[in-house]
């Protein structure tokens, strides 16, 4: 008996149940550890899969472009990166000279909306003076201290952006090399299963974010159209800021739910400092876009990618935007769609080995 402890551990459980639920403790706090070494390194895991959605859009448009031009894997992602920065370049460019030119009008623009609001008021009994009139409107701009805090902030948003770009592009140029690396990190037997859920989930991804950038390039063109002509077509004349509007509704549409609502306000603000009826027109505007969205181009592109629950991609949105911020904001729909991707391949795997046991048996 003395013989059988002498050459064991002084950490060895001889006892097989005690054995085994130390595993399970074991087990568990490592568990616990990655879920605090998660949410530790949250911020940059979010950066790496903005990374990865980026290099997606990347190796989509260079698969896109090899439809149609018969040259290498690389120069067709060269064109795609060029086409990219031109296109960023355009867009601080215009966005810059719209800014410019209009951000003089913005305080005329708020005091005659107040103006309007407060006399609205009076007529219906309210007893508001010029002094509450000053009084707000001095309140409103005083928050102009507040952008200025908010630049280390902005300052911060493009560093991240600028580390999106770098890593998503080295992503897209090499993404073997990457999955690769990440089949090594599991064990031999599981790679092909994890190989066939990276490359669904690599599908899928291309494809909603290919239909994310048909819908914003639908919804920036129409609600440009109808603001800039369409109020001619009733006697209205164009919306102020037709251009930058639909600028602005074509970029926040890469958010589903919340970027709709943030430009349906300002859509409305600016309407309704051309008077009443071009206010009326602007609301028209907005839900005819989003039944547009809502009821044709959304089902459609659904039917292509992932179909998404509305309220659950909502959910989600909120949590990570309070979790996470504008980042998290922006990528929680990509996100969901990749756990949806991984259950449905999990849940095939289980169906698939349940039905071999009953062959079996």
């Amino acid at each position: 008996m003395a013989d059988d402890h002498v050459g064991s551990s002084p950490t060895h459980i001889a006892n097989p149940r005690l054995r085994f639920e130390a595993k399970k403790a074991l087990v568990w706090a490592v568990v616990i550890g990655l879920v605090a070494l998660s949410v530790y390194l949250a911020q940059s895991l979010l950066v790496i899969f903005g990374a990865m959605v980026f290099a997606c859009m990347l190796d989509g448009g260079a698969r896109l472009l090899g439809r149609a031009l018969k040259i290498g894997r690389g120069w067709r992602l060269g064109i795609v990166i060029l086409a990219m920065v031109a296109f960023i370049a355009w867009l601080f460019w215009f966005a810059g000279s719209q800014i410019s030119q209009q951000a003089a009008l913005f305080p005329t623009l708020v005091g005659e909306q107040l103006g309007r609001l407060f006399a609205w008021l009076r007529d219906k009994g309210f007893a508001v003076g010029q002094d509450d009139v000053q009084n707000i409107a001095s309140s409103l701009f005083s928050g102009v201290g507040t952008v200025t805090r908010a630049i280390g902030g902005l300052v911060g948003g493009l560093a991240t952006l600028f580390l999106i770009v770098i890593i998503g592009i080295y992503l897209a140029i090499d993404p073997r090399l990457y999955e690769r690396g990440f089949a090594w990190m599991v064990p031999k037997e599981q790679r092909g299963q994890v190989a066939d859920t990276l490359g669904k989930m690599a599908f899928t991804m291309r494809r909603l974010l290919a239909g994310r950038l048909v819908g914003m390039v639908a919804e920036g063109v129409f609600t440009w159209a109808l603001l800039a002509h369409g109020g001619a077509l009733i006697g209205l004349g164009p919306v102020p800021m037709a251009a930058l509007l639909g600028l602005i509704t074509g970029l926040l549409a890469f958010i589903p739910n919340i970027g709709a609502i943030i430009s349906g306000v300002l859509m409305v603000l600016i309407g309704f400092s051309g008077g009443t009826e071009m206010g009326l027109y602007t609301i028209f505007v907005y839900f005819l876009v989003q039944n547009f969205d809502g009821y044709i181009l959304v089902p459609m592109i659904a039917k292509k990618t992932v179909d998404l629950a509305p309220a659950l991609v909502l959910a989600a949105q909120l949590i990570f935007g309070v979790l996470f911020g504008l980042l998290g904001l922006a990528l929680a729909d990509p996100l969901l769609a990749m756990i949806k991707v991984g259950l449905e391949k999990r849940s095939e795997r289980f169906d698939r080995q349940g039905k071999a046991k009953k062959a079996r048996a």
